[in-house]
């Protein structure tokens, strides 16, 4: 499946290492002040990342859960943002459910990455063909730069046909 031209663009501008965190500092200044970027972002996979500082570690000397949490989250609502861009009608999109599991100490940067992209395209297709709202989970791994798991998250993402 081949992105639509304004997916590409949106693709094209949260990969952009300058664009984007003015974007977040505007829109997201939480996500901004912890760093929060996006990597790489396909019709199939994101990855995101957030660093190990002084701004988002916790008392026990690593990243803290919640800022983990943002950075997992981004992973996975970027493909749903993709899949929603330049579609008609207008679909909106909002978690309905989250389940996560820390295993390790995240001692440095973190990069979550979600391969469930697919996922958002076709319960986009589906909401859009019915009329009826779909839901789609999607699972993120969060490892350091070394391959260590340091945490798994899925969230259960609802879309629905915005009212013309």
């Amino acid at each position: 499946m081949a992105l639509n031209p304004k997916q590409q663009h949106l693709a094209n501008q949260v990969t952009n290492g300058f664009k984007f965190p003015l974007y977040m500092l505007k829109s997201l200044p939480m996500g901004w002040i912890a760093g929060l970027r996006v990597r790489e972002l396909n019709e199939n996979k994101c990855t995101t990342s957030v660093p190990f500082k002084y701004l988002t570690k916790n008392p026990f000397k690593s990243t803290y859960f919640a800022v983990q949490s943002m950075a997992a989250e981004l992973s996975t609502a970027t493909p749903c943002l993709l899949a929603i861009t330049g579609k008609k009608p207008s679909v909106a999109f909002i978690i309905v459910d989250l389940k996560a599991t820390f295993t390790k100490k995240a001692t440095g940067r973190v990069y979550f990455t979600c391969e469930d992209g697919a996922k958002a395209f076709a319960a986009v297709e589906k909401c859009i063909e019915t009329g009826e709202s779909a839901e789609a989970t999607f699972k993120t791994i969060g490892k350091m730069k070394d391959g260590t798991v340091v945490s798994e998250f899925e969230f259960t993402w609802s879309f629905k046909q915005r009212k013309s």
